[in-house]
């Protein structure tokens, strides 16, 4: 069995390569979780590779906040030091801290 490691971490902020938002991260899956439809929507030319961490962003962009699904091929550490306005971060995490977001709760 093949061990496969994440690249970034819980309250670290990334960016898209991509597109242009970035986000905490929240939550990792080792490899891709979601659904075939889910996968599927995602154009064939830019679909990533299953077998590779995916992670569960607090998003933002210039014109939202949303909960983001990205594979680790897709991302790039963000080390602005700009914090992250999601509306949602206070209920995971505690102020910006050296560029990350401390856990606010015990993982199990």
């Amino acid at each position: 069995m093949q061990s496969i490691r994440a690249k970034y971490h819980l309250g670290q902020v990334v960016r898209h390569r991509k597109h242009p938002f970035r986000g905490v991260i929240f939550d990792v899956d080792p490899t891709f979780s979601k659904t075939e439809e889910w996968y599927d929507a995602i154009p064939e030319d830019s679909r990533p590779k299953k077998d590779q961490p995916f992670y569960h962003l607090l998003a933002e962009n210039d014109e939202s906040f949303y909960l983001a699904y990205v594979s680790e091929q897709n991302l790039i550490a963000d080390y602005s030091g700009q914090p992250v306005d999601h509306p949602d971060l206070p209920d995971l995490f505690g102020p910006m801290d050296d560029g990350t977001y401390p856990l606010q709760f015990q993982m199990n």
